[in-house]
């Protein structure tokens, strides 16, 4: 069992993070992160997701929770990345980051997100950051 989140490096993806690890703690689980490269990376953004990644990591250690990072390179999408992974991991629970929508745009939910509401192999937990002051 494990909680399975995506890594993405938008104020959507790090609340994301941030809820995942906090929901690993509550379940007593790993928490395995989800990098999807659509391609391959210059080592310059290689360099920033990797130091993002390993202060990632290093939060999640301070409370207690074991990591595991999976880089999926040219595989499918981030939905799909996501769904495989956590069916292959028997995972509890997928943790996405969702934006704040207009009223009309709200009628329209992402479609990475709605494939991975509709097709997920266990429950979903949509969040979303705090509005900005």
């Amino acid at each position: 069992m494990s909680v399975v989140v995506g890594y993405l490096p938008t104020r959507e993806g790090k609340q994301g993070i941030s809820s995942a690890i906090d929901e690993a703690q509550g379940r007593g689980t790993p928490l395995i992160i989800v990098v999807s490269e659509k391609s391959t990376p210059s080592d310059q953004e290689r360099q920033a997701r990797d130091e993002d990644l390993h202060r990632i990591i290093g939060q999640a250690q301070d409370v207690g929770v074991a990591t595991h990072v999976e880089v999926l390179s040219e595989r499918r999408d981030v939905a799909d990345d996501l769904i495989a992974v956590a069916g292959e991991h028997n995972a509890d629970v997928i943790v996405i980051g969702l934006r704040r929508r207009s009223p009309v745009g709200k009628l329209i939910l992402g479609s990475n997100a709605q494939r991975i509401l509709l097709d997920a192999p266990c429950p979903v937990l949509a969040v979303k950051p705090a509005r900005p002051a």
